[in-house]
């Protein structure tokens, strides 16, 4: 029996920016072993769904047109999960599972990461891994939770183990440089960290500096003065692990304020970083470039979810946008100068 249709938004070639998304209309996909089918309520997207397009990924991402947004690396006929793509964040409600699936049931909410496999969040049904989806309480919107898996995650794996930042406020005091820390993976790292034995200091625009202030960093700074430029501490603190959420800033900005032992760590994957990276460590340099590359884990997300739903952390909603009108959030993601969270709701 054929499959009903549901709206989705694609695109089947490289570059067009907002103009070059389609909306059309496609099978709902079927729930596979280990796979729940939710029906969307929300999701967000990141940096790397208008890199994808634009043909910053290529030849690895995409990798086949027509595109729903979603994850694939592909050599010969195997795929790989490397890193986040296009709408892979989602909340929603479980309406069909599939075989082999023991937590979640039709009616269950959940925040889902998606799978690599499955149809991409711009749509009003996606299908996601049981492993990488997790209960969303009442407390929990779904715009909220749409927010997490990847900025959320990224931010999480950035401080706790990239930085060995303990969010229980034990270990030793670390001081923590986050960059573009108004933007979705940046809002986050800044609260997170706090919930450490830290010193925070933190970079955005002019306009954000209250609200990330508010986040709860020690000190922020205007990263278009002559000090946030050369990333310089007001306090004249040196960093132990800078967390750049920013595009295009070379090893040698950071370095200068770094701690004898200091390092970066990198959550925009390049060439630049990881040629970086490799010279820091065949150098035998004391002060590293870490290029970051997100491994989503169900447990993670679920931590996540709950500190919102305890209100110890916050997703911060730039602008929600219907399905129908997708091309405005691509447009605003792009743009670059999102303070929190885009989110698209069918």
């Amino acid at each position: 029996m054929a499959r009903k249709l549901m709206h989705a938004v694609q695109y089947d070639r490289y570059g067009g920016g907002p103009a070059g998304l389609k909306h059309v209309e496609v099978p709902v996909p079927v729930p596979k072993k280990y796979e729940v089918l939710i029906k969307v309520e929300a999701a967000s997207l990141n940096p790397v769904d208008w890199k994808m397009q634009k043909g910053m990924l290529r030849p690895i991402f995409p990798s086949k047109f027509p595109h729903i947004p979603e994850t694939e690396l592909t050599f010969g006929t195997d795929c790989f999960l490397l890193m986040v793509g296009a709408a892979t964040d989602v909340a929603g409600e479980v309406v069909e599972v599939g075989n082999g699936v023991k937590n979640f049931k039709p009616g269950d909410k959940v925040v889902a990461y998606l799978s690599p496999f499955s149809g991409g969040g711009l749509a009003e049904f996606a299908v996601a891994k049981e492993k990488l989806t997790v209960p969303r309480p009442p407390q929990v919107s779904a715009a909220d939770g749409a927010g997490l898996p990847v900025a959320g995650l990224t931010a999480l794996q950035a401080l706790a183990q990239s930085a060995g930042v303990k969010l229980d406020e034990s270990g030793p005091r670390k001081n923590i440089l986050i960059t573009a820390a108004s933007g979705g993976v940046g809002h986050y790292a800044v609260q997170l960290a706090k919930r450490g034995n830290t010193h925070v200091t933190a970079t955005c625009g002019a306009r954000n500096l209250d609200f990330v202030m508010g986040l709860g960093a020690d000190e922020v700074v205007d990263y278009k003065t002559p000090d946030g430029a050369a990333l310089k501490s007001p306090s004249g603190q040196k960093y132990d692990v800078a967390i750049n959420c920013a595009l295009s800033m070379p090893f040698s900005a950071f370095e200068p304020n770094l701690s004898p032992n200091g390092k970066v760590t990198d959550v925009n994957l390049s060439f630049g970083t990881v040629k970086t990276s490799a010279l820091k460590k065949l150098t035998c340099s004391k002060k590293q470039m870490v290029p970051l590359i997100l491994v989503p884990k169900g447990e993670n997300l679920d931590y996540l979810v709950q500190l919102v739903k305890e209100r110890k952390l916050k997703t911060i909603i730039d602008s929600k946008h219907p399905l129908s009108k997708a091309e405005d959030a691509w447009a605003k993601i792009t743009d670059g100068h999102a303070t929190g969270k885009i989110i698209v709701e069918p």
